[in-house]
């Protein structure tokens, strides 16, 4: 059993590094801020998260552009009652009043994502009961991070595997869903871009 300083220092860690990422998101990177207030306009619960929070912080430690390698900012929501084509309606919106920023909007209706996860993965999938509940699925630990803005200036993180990793430069596999090739290429990927970026091997 762990004691109750060691919880109280990883309490700590944690906080101290949510501080940390949040100076990175909405001080040191100028594109998250925009995304949020046009995501604003559409839905009223939703996060953002992957590749704009992880690769935001990897550009930092690495004295990178801002922009450096960042394909896409994802916004993930939670409705079962929402539709694929609402979805997709979203995201058309939402890139076209984005298009001026260096990267892709995707949209994520998480409780539709059984849907067709099976067909682009080869996997199937029960649905999920919330966006966390996805965010927990995500391919690496450091990805695994998704973020809310709840006042200006402050932000929600969810990171259920902790930001050590994140923070750390170490790409670790979340072996719950994605398949191993799946997380191979993009861990393979990442290196290209970040290459101080410590890859953890599958097994």
């Amino acid at each position: 059993m762990l004691s109750f300083n060691t919880l109280k220092k990883g309490v700590e860690t944690m906080s101290r590094l949510e501080e940390q990422l949040t100076e990175i998101l909405l001080e040191k990177t100028p594109y998250l801020q925009p995304v949020f207030d046009t995501a604003d306009q559409y839905l009223s619960h939703y996060y953002i998260g992957a590749g704009i929070v992880a690769q935001s912080v990897w550009n930092v430690k690495h004295g990178y552009d801002p922009a450096y390698g960042i394909g896409d900012a994802d916004v993930i929501y939670f409705d079962p009652e929402g539709s694929l084509e609402e979805e997709q309606q979203l995201e058309k919106e939402l890139r076209k009043e984005l298009s001026r920023y260096p990267f892709q909007i995707d949209v994520t209706n998480e409780a539709l994502v059984h849907q067709w996860y099976e067909e682009r993965f080869h996997i199937p999938i029960q649905p999920y009961p919330s966006i966390e509940a996805a965010v927990d699925t995500w391919p690496s630990t450091a990805s695994a991070v998704a973020v809310q803005r709840k006042h200006p200036g402050t932000l929600k993180v969810y990171a259920p595997f902790g930001l050590e990793d994140l923070f750390g430069l170490i790409v670790r596999p979340n072996k719950c869903l994605v398949p191993e090739e799946v997380y191979v290429k993009k861990a393979a990927k990442w290196k290209k871009y970040w290459p101080k970026l410590t890859l953890l091997p599958w097994e």
